[in-house]
């Protein structure tokens, strides 16, 4: 049985996460100025148009890229033994904590508590026909699995073949692929839940949006 209240307490006694970001390719590096315990912002704007905070430049062959900050935090570190130097492609240069949103907890807590039906190679991902028609009709949480049951076709290299599904039976929560979008093997396709667990899970789901405080 799920323990929802032992989840929800894991998160409030670390409600962050940490984001180390990383040089993008070779160049030398020039920090914005930024230090430890400085806020930053993520991107903003109607369709997030506007860049985040800039921690640092990276030049390469005369040409500097900014690096942005990709979410709202708190820099942890920065390791400004890189300053005014070459760099390699995938050197850490500064680390933002970033205090979880409600969408992410919620995120966070469906993950652990639903059975994630993961791709079991990198490909594009679509429901079959009549899956389809009812999740746009009827919502995600129309549709019934059960273990062999077709739901899903791949598509690689110009082949399309069907996934039968494999795991407990239960109802689609959560879908985490979008149309034409490549997956990595392992990420998780689709989240299910079993229909007796269905009220706890949408408890806990209204529960976290009533509870959880988002920092400004």
């Amino acid at each position: 049985m799920l323990n929802i209240k032992e989840l929800l307490d894991k998160v409030k006694a670390s409600p962050y996460r940490e984001i180390v970001i990383r040089a993008p390719h070779t160049g030398k590096v020039e920090f914005a100025g930024l230090k430890q315990g400085d806020m930053v912002r993520g991107p903003g704007g109607e369709y997030m148009e506007k860049p985040g905070t800039l921690l640092a430049n990276l030049t390469r062959e005369k040409n500097k890229k900014p690096i942005p900050a990709p979410e709202k935090g708190i820099i942890e570190a920065v390791h400004l033994e890189h300053e005014g130097k070459f760099v390699e492609a995938g050197e850490p240069l500064v680390t933002i904590k970033h205090y979880l949103t409600r969408k992410e907890v919620i995120e966070l807590i469906l993950q652990e508590a639903l059975y994630l039906f993961r791709a079991p190679e990198r490909a594009k991902y679509y429901f079959v026909p009549e899956v389809d028609q009812k999740l746009k009709v009827s919502g995600k949480r129309s549709v019934k699995v059960h273990d062999g049951m077709e739901i899903l076709i791949v598509s690689r290299m110009k082949r399309e073949t069907p996934l039968a599904y494999s795991g407990p039976e239960g109802i689609v929560y959560s879908v985490y692929f979008g149309r034409g979008e490549n997956i990595d093997e392992g990420e998780p396709l689709i989240g299910i839940c079993p229909e007796d667990q269905l009220t706890v899970i949408q408890d806990v789901v209204a529960r976290i949006q009533s509870e959880w405080e988002e920092e400004e």
